[in-house]
């Protein structure tokens, strides 16, 4: 296992990048720890994949460094780098064996025979392929040979880095929930550091200890899930996590009062008048819909029932607005809307805000 040290890398697929719009990963500049599980999560285009490729050694940054465990490995090629990676689609042997496909790294590495099979069949048994290793691959279907790709970078137990690039996207719904909880499970075991690429929050929640949320080629927030959906510190990691997620109005904001849709909000602590672009921001948990002269008038619009809650959709003057109803709670006939003040970030330029010490 190794920490990851990100030195202010940034990758361009274009020769001379001058302007950051030239770059599809800007400035990266962070540690990830030893042992650590993360996930590299944002929408198609944002900069996951490039990122996992300039750590695996796939992709040399165009600039900064890349260092594993204090050593600088920025141009080193993948194979010294000592990582296992798994990628979106199965990358596998054919017309071998279940067995020697996940052997074939091992025997690669001229592991003793004996410590081959024992790793084989533990590795076997953990992604339900005991039944299937003497059968050749060629025969499997689609999310059977996948499996055999996650058990060909499980089966290493000396790697710095296991690598996944979306590894889960062929595989039926409940099984990908197996195999998480089972990455999990070896992660706790063998504390190694792993970085898992996906555009599912759900995935990515389930999975890491801390989530790397990337928009736009920028990395915006990295956090734990309770960090993230608490405290986004980025408009886009309220809008990408959580269903429904963030609200985000315009808003006007001096001192301990926001206003919003030309209504005042009450905010929990002082701002000073923030310069840019200047929104509220609340998750539709925090939103308490109320009878009486409390909070602000809405217009509901309409009501999704899933089970558990209820979400309530609704207007705001001229600005739409989404609340979290728990099942059982009434939901008034001329409802106005309550904001919990420990839900309320305020954002400039959609990076939030610090309050007045």
């Amino acid at each position: 296992m190794a920490r990851i040290d990100l030195d202010h890398i940034a990758h361009a697929y274009r020769p001379n990048p001058t302007k950051p719009s030239d770059f599809a990963l800007k400035e990266v500049h962070h540690t990830w720890d030893d042992g650590g599980a993360y996930a590299l999560l944002g929408p198609s285009g944002c900069g996951k994949t490039t990122l996992l490729n300039v750590i695996s050694g796939l992709l040399v940054p165009s600039k900064g460094r890349i260092l594993f465990g204090g050593t600088d490995v920025t141009r080193m090629p993948t194979e010294a780098r000592n990582i296992a990676q798994v990628f979106q689609f199965p990358v596998i042997y054919d017309t071998m064996t279940v067995y020697d496909n996940l052997a074939f790294p091992l025997r690669n590495r001229h592991v003793p025979e004996a410590r081959v099979d024992a790793a084989v069949r533990e590795t076997a048994e953990m992604i339900g392929l005991t039944d299937k290793l003497t059968q050749r691959a060629r025969g499997l279907t689609a999310d059977q040979k996948q499996k055999i790709s996650l058990g060909r970078g499980l089966v290493r137990q000396d790697v710095n880095a296991i690598l996944f690039d979306e590894p889960l996207t062929v595989i039926d719904p409940h099984m990908k929930w197996q195999l998480r909880s089972q990455l999990k499970l070896l992660h706790k075991r063998f504390g190694f550091t792993m970085i898992y690429v996906t555009h599912d929050q759900t995935e990515a929640l389930t999975f890491a200890d801390k989530v790397v949320v990337m928009y736009d080629g920028e990395v915006v927030q990295i956090g734990t899930p309770g960090e993230l959906f608490e405290r986004p510190r980025h408009t886009f990691v309220g809008y990408f996590i959580g269903s429904p997620g963030m609200n985000v109005l315009p808003a006007e904001v001096a001192g301990r009062e926001a206003r919003v849709g030309g209504h005042a909000v009450p905010l929990p602590r002082a701002y000073r008048r923030p310069a840019g672009k200047v929104e509220l921001g609340v998750r539709p948990e925090f939103v308490r819909l109320v009878d009486g002269r409390e909070g602000v008038p809405i217009v509901v619009t309409g009501i999704e029932d899933v089970g558990r809650y209820r979400i309530v959709r609704a207007q705001l003057g001229d600005l739409e607005l989404n609340a979290v109803v728990k099942e059982g709670v009434a939901i008034p006939s001329a409802p106005r809307a309550v904001f919990e003040p420990a839900g309320v970030n305020i954002y400039a330029d959609s990076h939030i805000v610090e309050p007045e010490a």
